[in-house]
């Protein structure tokens, strides 16, 4: 409970914060002092008052569900985080969270350590079970996070005195294996798809790593045919929404490639292919600087670009990989020709190496492993 003195009609009031059924209210309280040299006796009303409150009995227990907390949660993260990652949150809550809780008819005032682990433990178990309904480690991650900042803001609002999902542990899971083509599968894959119209986009992305929002980002201001660059400044993303950005996932993800004589002549040849589809299509046709596009100028969406690669490798008989392991696939033929971590986390616009280790360290270990057996095969 707090409170302060307020002045209102020369007088003095008293101001009580109080919560009540899950929100913030103000309680004035009129002292009958005139607000001219009756200050102490005012200061000393508010402190007789706030102890009085202190002491009371405490209020019934509010009865608002935790799936209604979430909901009201999101509201306010929503002004907080960026378009996609309010995305994200929005269809882990919608999905899982929310109908968990608001199946079980979950009261915030009931949430307590042993209600939440048993949560997560749960849901780790359908996650380590075979077939395509198991959650993953890092969906896993996301609704403790969910729970975590509603409950953090419960806090806050007073509602409960403390939060319990901060002494949680995750359950330990598998991390999911990332698939990799190597090199003469890449060639497997270009060979087979050389007549399809993702084949120019599919190349850009092996040749820099680049993530499916950075390719489909790219605009011509990106491209410097003159000092040979290739710059990663916008993005494009997808959750539920898509979300065009002039601006990159980190300031790690604004980087810049040399322009080599391959990606030179795939962007001329977009650069032909656009200015001529424009004419044909005169006012049908759709504006934009970006480069990966229908002849009729509309961007390729995300969802497109994911659905067609898969159909693609599965009608051509490649191995199964989701379009992002492209990207893998480049890290991966980086390290296996002597790069460092450092190297491929600075190349794929990583923030943190501990990123990269985390995700392509397996490869680096594989690589010293070969190095260690050439010099053990020199010395003896």
């Amino acid at each position: 409970m707090t409170g302060s003195l307020q002045v209102k009609n020369d007088k003095f009031y008293i101001v009580l914060n109080t919560v009540e059924n899950a929100k913030r209210k103000q309680k004035w309280i009129a002292t009958g002092l005139e607000a001219k040299g009756n200050k102490r006796r005012a200061e000393k009303l508010l402190r007789d008052t706030l102890t009085r409150y202190e002491a009371a009995p405490p209020a019934p227990k509010s009865d608002m569900l935790l799936s209604d907390c979430i909901r009201d949660w999101l509201k306010v993260v929503k002004r907080r985080v960026d378009e996609v990652t309010y995305q994200g949150y929005e269809q882990s809550a919608n999905a899982q969270v929310i109908p968990y809780f608001e199946e079980r008819r979950t009261k915030l005032c009931d949430v307590s350590v042993k209600l939440l682990q048993a949560y997560f433990d749960e849901e780790a178990d359908h996650g380590r079970k075979d077939g395509s309904g198991g959650v993953s480690p890092a969906s896993l991650r996301q609704y403790k996070n969910i729970i975590n900042q509603t409950l953090n803001e419960a806090v806050k609002a007073e509602l409960i005195p403390s939060n319990p999902c901060a002494l949680v542990e995750l359950p330990k899971m598998e991390r999911f294996a990332s698939t990799f083509y190597s090199a003469a599968q890449l060639k497997k894959l270009f060979d087979a798809t050389k007549d399809d119209p993702l084949y120019p986009l599919i190349r850009i992305t092996a040749l820099y790593g680049l993530r499916r929002s950075e390719v489909l980002g790219l605009k011509w201001d990106s491209v410097d045919f003159d000092a040979g660059r290739l710059t990663i400044r916008h993005t494009v993303a997808k959750v539920t929404r898509k979300v065009e950005k002039d601006k990159t996932k980190n300031s790690s993800s604004h980087r810049s490639f040399p322009l080599t004589p391959e990606a030179r002549a795939i962007f001329e040849a977009a650069q032909a292919a656009e200015n001529e589809n424009r004419r044909l299509c005169g006012k049908e046709y759709s504006e934009n600087d970006y480069i990966f596009k229908w002849p009729d100028g509309r961007p390729f969406d995300p969802d497109y670009v994911t659905k067609h690669f898969a159909r693609l490798l599965k009608n051509n008989g490649l191995p199964h990989i989701r379009f992002h392991e492209i990207r893998h696939s480049c890290a991966s033929l980086l390290l296996n020709g002597g790069a460092t971590l450092k190297d491929v986390q600075e190349y794929m616009g990583h923030a943190d190496i501990k990123m990269t280790a985390n995700i392509y360290g397996h490869l680096d270990t594989a690589r010293k492993q070969e190095l260690t057996n050439r010099i053990a095969g020199s010395i003896f």
